[in-house]
């Protein structure tokens, strides 16, 4: 069986083929900055004309999904996907079935299938990037909340809010990639987009002041976001997953804040990097499509 997985994400659109042992036959990404609904839809269409002979459509994506309709009610990042059924406008189009899954919860799913989380009954994901995402898989389940809105762990607050603009003080507005480039781009007085992730990191490691006060802070939060989430849920693991795993330092940095809170909280980083969004797509895809090969 072989499977066209989408994971769209707030900057770019990853695309491939995978099949039901969860091999990634062939792949390719497309800059999707513009967040433009339409454009997207324009790309998955032109990818799986490049590449046919699917047996079904696995889609990954940001926001409040209900799975079982494929129906997008929020889309996180990418707001032009707000209202939408996605899985019915893409069956529609190609005949093919077509599953949609949030994009932290395919994370999760592909460790759970494929990674390190095979054998662990209780254990959380967490991705950073654009945003933040979160997914839990408590007790043996994947857990999805009455409105298919738990583990958004970006709405947790970092500090109590002083203002009726609560979003401010969340973990979405201290714990991401765009929120290190935004306090570092305002530190020095120049445009967001002229700084990356990799230049604030870069300056961190070179000392450079309002680097390594931005880097603290995020590395502060981010630690007691993990405490917070231990303290609720009591996992046995929890993965972080995102770009920033790629940084060779990032988990032992992290662990020195949390050692500061003196518990046994274990973490590791997720184990297929920017492909765990097209793998766990993928599973999720195959338990609803075709339980005996997957």
């Amino acid at each position: 069986m072989k499977i066209a997985a989408f994971d769209i994400g707030g900057t770019s659109l990853k695309m491939g083929v995978v099949d039901n042992q969860g091999n990634i036959l062939v792949s390719d990404s497309s800059d999707i900055s513009h967040n433009r609904r339409d454009a997207i839809l324009k790309e998955i269409l032109t990818w799986l004309e490049k590449n046919p002979g699917c047996t079904g459509i696995a889609v990954s994506t940001p926001g409040y999904i209900d799975a079982d309709a494929g129906y997008i009610a929020m889309g996180g990042t990418i707001r032009d996907f707000d209202h939408f059924h996605l899985s019915q406008w893409l069956s529609e189009k190609t005949s093919l079935p077509v599953t949609v899954e949030n994009d932290a919860h395919c994370a999760l799913l592909a460790e759970q299938w494929l990674g390190k989380a095979k054998k662990l009954n209780d254990f959380l994901m967490l991705t950073i990037g654009t945003g933040l995402g979160g997914a839990a898989f408590c007790n043996g389940a994947l857990i999805r909340g009455g409105r298919n809105r738990a583990g958004e762990f970006g709405c947790l607050l970092t500090s109590r809010p002083t203002s009726s603009d609560i979003e401010r003080h969340t973990m979405s507005q201290s714990c991401t990639m765009t929120a290190l480039r935004r306090n570092y781009s305002q530190m020095r007085g120049v445009p967001i987009d002229d700084v990356s992730g990799k230049d604030v990191f870069d300056a961190y490691d070179q000392n450079e002041d309002a680097a390594q006060k931005v880097v603290t802070q995020f590395y502060q939060d981010l630690a007691a976001c993990l405490y917070n989430l231990f303290s609720v849920f009591d996992p046995q693991m929890i993965f972080i997953g995102g770009g920033i795993t790629a940084r060779e330092p990032f988990m032992g940095e992290l662990g020195e804040q949390l050692a500061k809170y003196d518990l046994d909280i274990h973490i590791d980083a997720a184990t297929y990097g920017n492909d765990s969004g097209m793998l766990g797509a993928s599973w999720h895809f195959l338990q609803r499509h075709s339980p005996s090969e997957g």
